[in-house]
């Protein structure tokens, strides 16, 4: 008999943005995988009755393969990422990996959501996320640089509000400084920005600029940097974008 793959959502950070879902598939799960950071983050579900199986960064494929091996050899897996697991997680390797299994063989997979970076960083600033948005990761890990560039043009040109995942790392340092050039040539440098580091977590640090002034430097991988589109306004400490095309907030 197979079993039950999970894939699970755990939110930005701390236990207070955990879903009751995600918390209920983690403790369920006779086995329990991740990123270790991601483990860490739901030490407080697991225990020594369960098998929590730590992985680093850049074993993904490995996670997913391990997890839905575990599935289908009858146990209940839990296969855990921070945020939402359906964006820039694991959701889409496991269900990838578990639909090249034969039918038979094939373990049942659940999508558990979870508030992923840029709603969480979203309610932060106010409310930047009112309208059309969209989301993009800086990394060029899983693709060239080029068309991250491309992607970022169109979004830019569709005078949509932003939120750039990964924006800066140790290794990647110019593709932050990179992005704000590029968008600068669409938008006025008064274009309020907000930057949000460790969203929901110990540390946490919310910062509002503009473009001109944005510094590349204060990202990091914990960062999500929010820019605002045309009927995005600064109101006090609050970046808001109006609900209404073409009425400022």
């Amino acid at each position: 008999m197979t079993g039950l793959l999970t894939v699970v959502g755990l939110g930005p950070g701390g236990p207070a943005h955990r879903t009751r879902a995600a918390e209920d598939a983690v403790r369920d799960a006779q086995v329990v995988l991740g990123y270790h950071a991601y483990l860490a983050a739901c030490a407080d579900l697991t225990g020594p009755h369960q098998s929590v199986v730590p992985s680093g960064i850049g074993a993904e494929q490995q996670r997913a393969g391990d997890a839905v091996r575990a599935a289908a050899g009858g146990a209940r897996v839990a296969l855990v990422s921070s945020g939402d697991a359906g964006i820039y997680g694991m959701a889409s390797l496991a269900l990838t990996t578990a639909t090249a299994l034969p039918p038979t063989r094939r373990p049942a997979v659940r999508v558990v959501p979870g508030i992923t970076a840029a709603i969480a960083a979203g309610a932060l600033l106010g409310a930047p996320l009112a309208r059309d948005f969209a989301c993009l990761t800086l990394s060029d890990l899983l693709a060239p640089w080029e068309a991250v560039e491309t992607r970022l043009r169109a979004v830019a040109a569709a005078d949509l509000v932003l939120a750039l995942y990964n924006p800066r790392s140790q290794g990647r340092s110019w593709q932050l400084h990179r992005a704000r050039d590029v968008l600068a040539e669409y938008r006025p440098g008064d274009t309020p920005v907000g930057l949000v580091t460790d969203a929901g977590r110990d540390g946490e640090r919310v910062e509002l600029v503009t473009l001109a002034t944005l510094d590349p430097a204060r990202a990091g991988m914990h960062t999500v940097v929010i820019v605002g589109a045309a009927d995005t306004s600064r109101l006090g400490t609050w970046l808001v974008t109006a609900r209404s095309l073409g009425a400022r907030s």
